[in-house]
């Protein structure tokens, strides 16, 4: 277990800070937080610790960009009450089949206005899952708002050296990394996230090269594990530092995770 014995679920965010620098919020996926609540977040966190939060998934999933621009405002408008806390915001997009987008062109003309239209003053972050739309035209796009590509380890997509031998996958002055892992395959095997169950460390050995080329750039990483990656995030978060230091070339600077 992460939290100590009797920890209450209100003081779980205060107890996570003092381990970690930063959190990705997945309770903003399924609803916009109250004001209320991002406030809260705020203040039981300590100073210079990041928040990073996904879009809704009415944004994202079901009206999937058209017609969301009064959600997208609620959204920004609560976050930004974070101030200098609010990291960067993903837009996670899930697996769209060709009923949906025929082609990736098709879903890059529905997605260049939305970026267009973001406003200023907020970091931002896509991730798709959809291998072949990761092009230089997409990655371009991306580029041009700042935007950054989110790297995720998922069975869906490519292992990082592939897609870093393809593309340079920098398009913003920061890095967003997700190390999901197969969500299906480990729900198979447990619904308990308090342990690692699986072995990812030769995984996490092709990250690192990857990594500490971007910390060479200036790009400033920010990464979070799910449970579902090895069965416990806090504990996959341990075993990457121990795997950095064991490889042990520079730079000696860690990601944020």
């Amino acid at each position: 277990m992460f939290y100590p014995p009797g920890t209450p679920p209100a003081q779980f965010l205060t107890e996570y800070s003092k381990h970690f620098d930063t959190v990705e919020v997945d309770s903003t996926f399924y609803r916009t937080p109250s004001a209320s609540m991002v406030k809260n977040w705020r203040a039981r966190t300590p100073p210079g610790f990041i928040l990073a939060a996904k879009f809704p998934q009415a944004i994202t999933h079901e009206r999937v960009l058209q017609d969301c621009r009064a959600e997208v405002k609620e959204f920004l408008d609560a976050m930004g009450l974070l101030g200098d806390k609010l990291g960067p915001l993903l837009l996670q997009f899930p697996y769209f089949n060709k009923q949906a987008f025929a082609r990736a062109e098709d879903f890059l003309a529905r997605l260049a206005p939305f970026l267009d239209e973001l406003p200023e003053g907020f970091r931002y972050a896509v991730e798709v899952r959809n291998k072949y739309w990761l092009s230089e035209r997409f990655l371009s796009a991306l580029r041009k708002k700042q935007v950054a590509l989110a790297l995720i380890d998922h069975p869906w997509m490519p292992l990082i050296h592939q897609l870093t031998a393809q593309h340079d996958v920098v398009t913003a002055d920061f890095t967003y990394v997700r190390w999901l892992g197969d969500r299906k395959g480990i729900e198979q095997k447990t619904k308990h996230w308090d342990r690692i169950i699986i072995d990812r460390e030769d995984e996490m050995e092709t990250w690192i090269p990857a990594i500490r080329q971007l910390l060479r750039r200036g790009i400033r990483i920010l990464g979070y594990f799910n449970n579902h990656y090895a069965g416990f995030a806090p504990g996959s978060i341990e075993l990457f530092y121990k795997v950095w230091d064991r490889l042990g070339s520079e730079p000696r600077e860690k990601p944020n995770a």
